[in-house]
């Protein structure tokens, strides 16, 4: 079992004693509190796991902290503990929100196992509100194919997945982000926890802020119940932020401060929350360009991109779109209840031979479209129905949308590629000196054979 935060208050000193020694040899963190005053310090500190509440205290009872607990940290689950049991005081308790009620003297290994109980509910509370705010992605293998760049990428993301740093994934739309997003998730430390995802393209700065963090009853118009956020619903787990580029500036702060301090605060609230996240983004956007532009913070670039990657577009591993296109129709035949249609000679060529903007997505959609509507057992080139290309579109360094700095990338990486990675020819070729060809190669991240290049 992962180490949780407990919280014990009681004001008998051998009972928060015994059970803070207990439950540190259980490997758990543990804080103490001895009155209400002191658990509400600790409770605006950091959110616990969990919490253990005499019901009698100094300056109050268990039913008073309950009702407040409900508006601090709704989701924790409260196990009373008293001396002087009955039913209508448990009953009451348990109205109140608590987990368990438990009669003094305690059997410190009984309270493990509520422990173990409590957590693990509260686990499975948290994945199901995370399975109700996510939808699930068709393919699963993000590494699908034998291209040189998929395995690459494959081989940096494995180097990640010991860490539980942010990470910042940037590649075209269509090609996957979100599917590896969720693949690191099922991977990682965090696995057993929730994995909530958020799209930060088109939202306005106010239903961010809502989604992300919550908002109490009354902070703004339409307000008329408190709400949880994404943030909080992550909270132990993994939070992906598809398309953070597109995130307002004003929201972007306070992104920051949840990761550098796990502190932030709901809408129309006053005091902060904590919450132990694990941050994953996803942009299509040069980030870089995006902060010299001003458009996006420098500091919350650098906390988000500790580990970057980016995805290669579909044009860059032809190799594979076979193999994902064979993918894709064995899924949607066993979805469709069908028999898995075959793509032709024919159809196989001009797959491979389309430059695919819309990289993954759209060699999904194409095949989707002929699955749903296509006669025959047999998919021929006509029936795939690609768009006819330009000169301009047809050579995958001008595709429609690039920024300059992604058509020279891909011209680099064209030009390299034809020179089987002789940089001293791709750089009389683009008309440029050797030593500026290894600088922009460094700056773009471009991957060489180090046996085929020149020394």
């Amino acid at each position: 079992m992962k180490q949780a935060r407990l919280l014990v208050i009681d004001d008998d000193a051998a009972i928060l004693a015994g059970i803070t020694e207990y439950m540190r040899g259980e490997g758990h963190l543990v804080v103490q509190a001895s009155n209400l005053e002191s658990a509400y310090k600790a409770l605006e500190n950091a959110m616990p796991d969990l919490i253990f509440v005499d019901y009698q205290l100094p300056d109050g009872d268990a039913l008073t902290f309950l009702a407040t607990l409900k508006h601090m940290h709704a989701s924790v689950p409260c196990i009373v503990l008293t001396g002087h049991g009955t039913i209508d005081l448990a009953v009451r308790a348990i109205k109140e929100g608590a987990e368990q009620f438990i009669t003094k003297p305690v059997q410190f290994a009984v309270l493990g196992s509520y422990v173990r109980a409590g957590l693990e509910n509260q686990k499975n509370k948290r994945k199901q509100l995370a399975r109700s705010l996510h939808t699930a992605r068709y393919d699963k293998n993000p590494f699908q194919g034998t291209s040189a760049a998929i395995r690459q990428l494959e081989q940096e993301i494995h180097r990640f997945l010991e860490t539980e740093r942010p990470l910042l994934i940037q590649g075209e739309t269509g090609t996957g982000k979100g599917v590896l997003a969720e693949w690191v998730h099922k991977k990682g430390p965090r696995a057993e926890e929730a994995f909530v995802d958020v799209n930060c393209a088109g939202l306005s700065k106010e239903l961010l802020e809502s989604e992300l963090f919550g908002h109490e009853k009354g902070a703004f118009t339409g307000a008329s119940v408190s709400k949880q956020g994404l943030v909080e619903a992550a909270h132990r787990g993994i939070l992906f932020l598809d398309e953070i580029g597109e995130m307002d500036l004003l929201v972007q702060p306070k992104l920051l401060k949840v990761l550098e301090n796990n502190r932030f605060r709901r809408l129309g609230e006053v005091r902060e929350r904590s919450a132990d996240i694990q941050v994953i983004a996803a942009t299509n956007r040069n980030l870089m360009q995006a902060v010299r532009e001003m458009k996006f913070r420098e500091d919350l670039y650098f906390r988000i991109s500790t580990f970057h990657i980016r995805i290669p577009p579909l044009r860059e591993r032809t190799e594979d779109i076979l193999t994902l296109a064979n993918t894709i129709l064995r899924n949607l035949a066993s979805d469709l209840a069908q028999d898995q249609k075959e793509l032709t000679a024919g159809a196989q060529t001009a797959l491979k031979a389309y430059s695919w903007p819309g990289n993954i997505r759209e060699l999904r959609n194409v095949l989707e479209r002929v699955a749903l509507t296509g006669d025959t057992h047999l998919i021929q080139t006509d029936d795939l129905a690609l768009p006819q290309r330009s000169s301009v579109a047809s050579n995958p360094a001008f595709q429609p949308g690039l920024t300059l700095e992604d058509m020279e990338r891909q011209y680099i990486r064209s030009v390299l590629r034809e020179e089987h990675g002789k940089v001293t020819q791709a750089a009389a070729r683009l008309g440029i000196p050797r030593s500026t060809l290894y600088q922009k190669i460094k700056t773009y991240g471009i991957p060489i054979d180090v046996e085929s290049s020149e020394v």
